[in-house]
């Protein structure tokens, strides 16, 4: 597995780099087999340190955690207890998910953009109605169950996520609500 330990304006000295790779190496052996890299990010707050981890998995799952606290080693400790309690939880639901798949999960190609943020002005009108495309890049449209789509999505961290339904190959999208709850967005089939 490789690492990538850094500090924000904070010298991230041999000892912690051992302390992170054999205690994240643990967490992740336990509950993964797979791990390909992980990312552990350390920075201040005030008074603060504050830990983001990222492991990414040889699934595809991406697992986040982050963690702050008045030492270095006790902000690491809470972000990978964090992240050991995100892999136990969906441990279970990964197993049953892989083994009833016979085959691995399918993805599609598609373009990603980010386009710019439009600042509006009472007195100038926009000189046209076609959003600035920053940034363009090919993103994966994973073939997955909708649980599967809800446990990517909360592994991930992310608000929403667009995938193809494995029952009917319909694109679907799930996404965080602001109450906290799950929403699913499936559109009609065209008959």
């Amino acid at each position: 597995m490789r690492y990538q330990i850094s500090g924000k304006q904070i010298d991230v000295g041999d000892a912690l780099q051992t302390h992170v790779k054999t205690e994240l190496s643990e967490v992740m052996e336990k509950y993964s087999q797979r791990p390909t890299d992980a990312v552990v990010v350390f920075s201040r707050d005030a008074h603060e340190f504050v830990c983001e981890a990222t492991a990414h998995l040889s699934s595809g799952l991406t697992a986040q955690a982050r963690a702050r606290a008045n030492e270095i080693y006790a902000a690491f400790d809470g972000c990978c207890e964090k992240m050991d309690k995100q892999l136990r939880r969906y441990k279970r639901r990964l197993k049953d998910h892989h083994r009833d798949t016979a085959e691995p999960v399918e993805f599609g190609g598609a373009s990603s953009y980010i386009l710019a943020a439009e600042i509006e002005s009472e007195e100038a009108e926009p000189e046209t109605l076609q959003p600035i495309i920053i940034a363009e890049t090919e993103t994966r449209i994973l073939s997955l169950s909708v649980g599967e789509a809800v446990m990517r999505m909360e592994l991930s961290g992310a608000p929403v996520l667009v995938f193809r339904h494995e029952s009917n190959k319909g694109l679907n999208v799930v996404y965080r609500r602001e109450d906290g709850n799950i929403g699913w967005i499936e559109p009609a089939q065209a008959s």
